[in-house]
C-alpha cells in the first residue's frame, strides 16, 4: 500500500504550506525546501506532480506487475521519497548524512510531514529504507516531473506566455567510480569477485572445495604485486634490457598460469551449481569469468605477442562496465572515466532536457537534443552549441527544424558562413552560450561530479534525479529572490 502523501492531519504536524522559511539563509537547503513547499502549495502543479508519483511503486515478488497502492502494508509516501531524493543529490551527499538528516532537521521533518510534537515524534528511518525506496525512481519518473517543475518556473519567469526559449547545449563527464583501470588490475578484480563468489555458494551447498578462499586470494594478489612493482628497464645495456624484458615475461607468464587454474576450477563449479538448479549464482560466477578470459586474452596478445589492443575491444571496470575513457583535451585533465551527459538549458537556468551519451560523441547527439527540447517545451526557438557539435548534416538539419541555429563552423569558412556567423543576433547568442557552463558547474557541485550509484540503470536515474534537484533548487531561488524584492517594495511603501 502506497501513498503519495498523507494528508491527514494530527497534533504537532506542520502543514507544508505553513513551514517558516529562514529568508536570509545563504544555504542550498532553504532554496530547496521553497521549491518544494511551491510545488506542494500550488494545487494545479501538486496534482500533476502527485499524479506521476502515484506510478511509483515497487514490484510484486512474483513478477506480475507493481504492488497496490490500497492493499497490504504501507510503505514510504512518495513524497517523502521525493524530498528525500532531492536532498541527497542537491547536497551532495552519502545516504548516511541523508538518513541524519531525515531523522533529526526540523526544517526537513516538518516537510516530510512530522511535527516537533504529538505522537508521530519518533517516527524515524531506516538506512536502508531510504537506499531501497530512493531506487524507486526511473529515469522517466524523474523526466516528467522535471519538466512540471521547469513550467512552473517558466510561470514565474516570462514576460508573455508565448515568450520563445533561447537554448544553450553542451556536454560533460559525469566520473563512474572506479579505480584507475590498467589490464593486470582489471584481471585481479575478475578473479577474486570469482573466488569470493564460488566460495560463498560452495558454502551453503556444503561443499569445501572453496574452503582456503582467502588464501588463493591473497597468493593470487601476491602475484599481482609483484608483477605490479616491474617496470620497463631504462638501462643502456642491451643486455640488462634482455634480462629485464625476460624477467618481466616470465612475472606474466605465472600470473596468467594462477588465472587460468582459478578459471577452470571456478567454471567446474558453475556448471555443477547449475547441476544443482541454481541458475542464478552460476549466471554470477560465469560474468566474472567472462571478464577474467577477456583480460587473460588481452594481456596474453599485448604482452607476449607484442599486439595493440584495439579500444573497442577493452573494458575499464568489471563492476561498471558502461565506463569509458573520455579524452576531451581539457588543461589538466588527460582522461575521465565515466560517461557523457548533454544538457540544454534555457536564457532562465533552468535545465529543460538532458541525456546520457553512450559511446555517443556530441557532433551524433545534436539533432536529437534539439528535437527533444522542442516536443518537451514547444517554445523553444533557438540553441546554441560550441565547435565540437558541429557537422555539415547538423548544419542543414537544425536549420530545419529551428529558427534560429548558433553553431560555429569549424575550419575555413566560406563568405555566406562568414556573413551569418557575424549576424548580430548569432553573435549575441554565441557571447550567452558560455553561460551554460554554470550550470554544468553547478551541477557538478550538487551531485554530478561523481555518481556513487551503480550500474547503467543506476547511473541514468543519478543523472535524472541531480537534473531535478538542480531545477527545483533554481526555482526556490527565484521565489526566494521575488519574495526579497516584494519586503523591500513594501519596506520603501512604508
Amino acid at each position: 500500500m502506497r501513498k503519495v502523501v498523507d494528508a491527514q492531519m494530527v497534533f504537532g504536524k506542520t502543514d507544508i504550506s505553513a513551514i517558516k522559511i529562514d529568508p536570509k539563509s545563504r544555504d542550498d537547503i532553504p532554496r530547496l525546501m521553497r521549491g518544494l513547499q511551491y510545488i506542494y502549495t500550488q494545487q494545479e502543479l501538486r496534482e500533476r506532480v502527485f499524479a506521476i508519483l502515484a506510478e511509483m511503486r515497487p514490484e510484486q515478488a512474483e513478477g506480475i506487475g507493481k504492488v497496490s497502492a490500497e492493499k497490504g502494508r504501507p510503505g514510504m509516501d512518495q513524497w517523502k521519497i521525493l524530498v528525500l531524493g532531492v536532498m541527497r543529490l542537491s547536497l551532495n551527499e552519502d545516504y548516511d548524512r541523508i538518513h541524519n538528516l531525515a531523522n533529526n532537521h526540523l526544517g526537513i521533518r516538518e516537510l516530510l510531514g512530522h511535527g516537533g510534537w504529538g505522537e508521530n515524534t519518533d517516527e524515524s528511518y531506516h538506512l536502508q529504507t531510504i537506499k531501497d525506496n530512493l531506487s524507486l525512481f526511473t529515469p522517466e519518473i524523474l523526466d516528467r516531473i522535471n519538466q512540471e517543475v521547469v513550467q512552473a518556473g517558466h510561470v514565474l519567469l516570462k514576460k508573455r506566455p508565448d515568450e520563445g526559449l533561447a537554448g544553450r547545449c553542451d556536454s560533460f563527464v559525469v566520473e563512474t567510480q572506479v579505480h584507475y583501470p590498467t589490464d593486470i588490475n582489471l584481471l585481479l578484480d575478475a578473479v577474486r569477485k570469482t573466488i569470493e563468489t564460488c566460495s560463498r555458494a560452495a558454502h551453503a551447498q556444503g561443499w569445501t572445495e572453496w574452503r582456503q578462499w582467502r588464501y588463493l586470494q591473497q597468493s593470487f594478489k601476491k602475484s599481482y604485486r609483484i608483477l605490479q612493482k616491474i617496470k620497463h628497464s631504462t638501462a643502456q645495456d642491451p643486455q640488462k634490457r634482455a634480462t629485464h624484458e625476460a624477467r618481466m615475461l616470465e612475472a606474466y607468464g605465472a600470473y596468467l598460469v594462477i588465472a587460468e587454474q582459478h578459471v577452470v576450477r571456478a567454471t567446474d563449479t558453475a556448471n555443477a551449481l547449475k547441476a544443482e538448479g541454481l541458475d542464478d549464482i552460476a549466471q554470477q560466477i560465469e560474468g566474472y569469468l567472462g571478464h577474467a578470459r577477456r583480460q587473460i586474452d588481452q594481456i596474453r596478445r599485448r604482452v607476449l605477442q607484442g599486439e595493440k589492443i584495439p579500444h573497442s575491444e577493452k573494458v575499464f571496470s568489471i563492476f561498471e562496465p558502461h565506463t569509458e575513457w573520455i579524452s576531451k583535451g581539457k588543461a589538466g585533465v588527460p582522461v575521465e572515466l565515466g560517461l557523457r551527459v548533454c544538457i540544454v538549458e534555457d536564457q532562465y537556468r533552468f535545465i529543460l532536457h538532458h541525456a546520457v551519451m553512450e559511446q555517443t560523441t556530441d557532433d551524433q547527439i545534436a539533432v536529437p537534443m534539439v528535437k527533444e527540447a522542442q516536443a518537451r517545451f514547444s517554445g523553444v526557438s533557438s540553441m546554441s552549441f560550441d565547435k565540437g557539435f558541429h557537422s555539415p548534416a547538423n548544419q542543414t538539419a537544425l536549420r530545419e527544424i529551428l529558427p534560429m541555429v548558433v553553431l560555429p563552423k569549424k575550419g575555413h569558412k566560406s563568405a555566406d558562413e562568414k556573413v551569418r556567423e557575424s549576424a548580430s543576433e548569432f553573435v549575441h547568442l554565441r557571447h550567452q552560450h558560455s553561460a551554460v557552463e554554470s550550470a554544468i558547474n553547478a551541477l557538478e557541485q550538487h551531485g554530478l561530479d561523481i555518481c556513487p550509484d551503480h550500474g547503467i540503470t543506476g547511473f541514468k536515474r543519478y543523472v535524472a534525479m541531480a537534473v531535478l534537484a538542480r531545477n527545483i533548487h533554481r526555482l526556490g531561488a527565484v521565489l526566494m529572490a521575488q519574495e526579497a524584492e516584494q519586503r523591500c517594495i513594501y519596506r520603501k511603501a512604508a
